[in-house]
């Protein structure tokens, strides 16, 4: 195991040195920050002086060099907008992102394996139908359209829940959070439900077609014979033989929705950094795009890293593999 570990982190720390090297010349391909930082009526040596204060007129591998070492020390920059720390702008906005995400993700499997292992079990009832009914339009209609009329109904017509923004917070550990009060739960509600509709439909399908295959192998006809009841099988051997690809699923799409929950958070003026890397590639924030792109990367390494992980302590054959 120590061995299969080891190997799993180089291969991740060569993955992020790729990606940290394609996301600083791709961002540094789009316009020019100075463009929009100075007024265009500043006269020329203004302006060479802010191009060299920000280090633009160095070449573009001494940047690049320059920011693997200060990412070395932990420092991702200073926001051109903002005039602060990089990572400490993202990390106020990421409590907004992260307990919008988890909720989203922990709806969609909570729901979504239940509901999938139903439909995988009785395929050819009424309910089984109207479930993968449900998942079809989880996968077909738009978030964006999902999410307006949510705000029209629960809003707008019925006016239960809030509209948008991230209501009141409750200091834990020094961060904000909404979701250990009522009135956080209520504005975080409507946009948790849109963004856990795609994951839910996701679960339903995986799990659905797990229960299928697990129902017809020779572990449950086994266990048939041996007398057990069939809420044994399903909770014993059906639902731990479909947890492998249940579990890529979960971490994959938890780091989805941690990075890109950027349209429901415009949509329901959510305060997370989804909203942020929208504002910041409308005013050329250079090393907020570089920093934030930077910090999916290193999630999405770091997720697949314990997916991988809990395979082999799900599956020994991959540690005597490796």
């Amino acid at each position: 195991m120590p061995g299969y570990i080891l190997q799993r982190l180089l291969q991740s720390m060569l993955v992020m040195l790729a990606m940290s090297a394609l996301v600083f010349a791709g961002v540094h391909a789009i316009g020019n920050p100075i463009d929009l930082l100075i007024s265009p009526d500043a006269t020329q040596d203004i302006r060479a002086a802010a191009i060299a204060h920000y280090g633009l007129d160095q070449p573009l591998w001494r940047q690049y060099w320059a920011f693997l070492g200060r990412l070395a020390q932990g420092d991702l920059g200073r926001s051109l907008v903002f005039n602060i720390p990089v990572t400490e702008l993202v990390f106020s906005r990421l409590p907004a992102t992260l307990e919008l995400a988890l909720s989203a993700v922990l709806i969609g499997a909570l729901l979504g394996i239940p509901l999938g292992m139903w439909a995988g079990y009785r395929p050819e009832s009424p309910v089984s139908r109207l479930i993968m009914a449900i998942s079809v339009l989880g996968f077909s209609v738009p978030t964006f359209w999902v999410g307006l009329i949510l705000i029209l109904t629960f809003a707008v017509n019925l006016g239960w829940l809030p509209a948008g923004n991230r209501g009141p917070t409750v200091e834990l550990f020094g961060i904000g959070w909404s979701f250990l009060t009522w009135e956080g739960l209520r504005f975080m509600l409507l946009p948790a439900l849109n963004l856990s509709l795609f994951k839910l439909a996701l679960m339903i399908r995986l799990a659905r077609a797990g229960t299928r295959e697990v129902m017809l192998s020779d572990t449950v006809k086994f266990a048939r014979a041996a007398g057990l009841s069939e809420w044994s099988i399903l909770r014993h051997h059906v639902l731990r033989l479909i947890s492998i690809p249940l579990v890529t699923v979960f971490g994959l799409e938890f780091g989805s929705t941690l990075a890109f929950a950027v349209v429901t958070e415009t949509i329901f003026s959510w305060p997370g950094v989804g909203k942020l890397i929208i504002d910041s590639i409308t005013s050329l924030d250079r090393p907020v795009m570089v920093g934030y792109l930077v910090l999916v990367a290193f999630l999405f390494v770091t997720l697949n890293l314990i997916v991988d992980l809990t395979y082999a302590l799900l599956d020994p054959r991959l540690r005597r593999a490796a």
